[in-house]
C-alpha cells in the first residue's frame, strides 16, 4: 500500500457508532487500496479501531460527497449515525456551513447541525422495498419479519424482552436466502413503556451487533408507525443506551415522507496515523 504518512483523521461517535473521517477532498489514497485502508484502521486493539471509514471528497451535485466503508471494507450505500457524523465533520472544517447537501449511493442527503446542541439532523431519501409478512424460524418459533429499505436493507422483528441474542439470530437473518444477494441488516425492536422503542441491530460489514445504528432506527419507527405501534416522533433507545429521534409524514399504504434522523454527533479525537497502524 502506498501511502504518504502521517495521515490525519478524526475520530467520531453518533450515538455509539464510532468512526474514523478523513478529509480527502485532494486524494491521497488510490481508490482501489481504500477497502484494505479501511480494514486495517478499523481494527480494534490493533489500529484505530471504528464500525467504518468515511472519506470526504469534492461533488459537482452537492457539497461534498462520502466514501463510505464498513469495517470490513465493504461499501454501504447509506449509515444515519455515519452521516451525521460526517455532517458535523464538514461544518467543523468549514467544509461547509450548518445546512448542506451530500452525495451518498443512497442519493443526495440534506443535513443540517443544529450548532447550540451539536446534534445533526438529517433529511434521509424516501424508504422503499417495503415486504411485511415474512415468517423466518429463529429459537424456538417462527417469527414475523418486516423488511424495509431506508437507504440500506434492514428487517425489523419485534421482541418481548432484552434477552434476544442478537449476534446468532441477526446472522442467520443477515445471511437468510429471502434478503441475498445484498443481505440485510437485522433489527430486534422492543416496545418500551414510555413509547419509546429500544432497538438493537445486527449490522452487515461490522458482522455484529453495533452500539447504534440510524437506518435500523428509522427503520424500526418506520415499521412500529405502519403497525399502529407508534407515532412521530419517535424516540429510539439504542444499544448504547443513547436517544435517536425519528420524524416522519404518514404517506398513503406503507410510505412515509420527510423522514428525519435527529441525534448526537461527537467529535472524540484527532490524529494522525502512521504506517505502523496499518500492520
Amino acid at each position: 500500500m502506498i501511502i504518504d504518512f502521517p495521515l490525519a483523521f478524526t475520530k467520531m461517535s453518533g450515538t455509539g457508532n464510532d468512526f474514523i473521517i478523513m478529509d480527502h477532498r485532494h486524494p491521497f489514497v488510490p481508490v482501489a487500496e481504500q477497502p484494505e485502508l479501511a480494514r486495517r484502521i478499523c481494527r480494534r486493539m490493533f489500529s484505530v479501531g471504528a464500525d467504518g471509514l468515511i472519506l470526504i471528497e469534492d461533488s459537482d451535485r452537492a457539497d461534498f460527497s462520502w466514501r463510505f466503508y464498513n469495517a470490513d471494507g465493504s461499501v454501504a450505500e447509506m449509515c444515519g449515525n455515519g452521516a451525521r457524523c460526517a455532517a458535523r465533520f464538514a461544518f467543523t472544517q468549514a467544509i461547509t456551513g450548518p445546512k448542506m447537501t451530500f452525495e451518498t449511493l443512497a442519493g443526495i442527503i440534506e443535513a443540517q447541525v443544529l450548532e447550540e446542541s451539536g446534534d445533526v439532523r438529517l433529511r434521509m431519501t424516501a424508504p422503499f422495498d417495503f415486504r411485511p409478512d415474512l415468517q423466518l424460524r429463529l429459537g424456538e418459533m417462527d417469527r414475523e419479519v418486516y423488511f424495509i429499505n431506508t437507504g440500506v436493507p434492514h428487517a425489523v422483528i419485534f421482541v418481548d424482552d432484552d434477552e434476544t441474542p442478537v449476534g446468532e439470530w441477526g446472522r442467520q437473518v443477515r445471511f437468510h436466502p429471502l434478503f441475498q444477494p445484498a443481505g440485510t441488516n437485522a433489527n430486534f425492536v422492543r416496545l418500551l413503556p414510555d413509547g419509546a422503542l429500544q432497538v438493537r441491530t445486527y449490522e452487515r460489514g461490522v458482522e455484529d451487533e453495533t452500539r447504534a445504528c440510524g437506518t435500523g432506527a428509522v427503520a424500526a419507527a418506520l415499521i412500529a408507525a405502519m403497525l399502529g405501534r407508534a407515532a412521530s416522533p419517535v424516540r429510539c433507545i439504542t444499544s448504547g443506551g443513547e436517544s435517536l429521534t425519528v420524524l416522519f409524514d404518514r404517506a398513503e399504504g406503507a410510505g412515509a415522507e420527510k423522514v428525519f434522523l435527529q441525534g448526537p454527533a461527537r467529535i472524540i479525537y484527532e490524529g494522525k496515523l502512521t504506517a505502523e497502524s496499518l500492520m
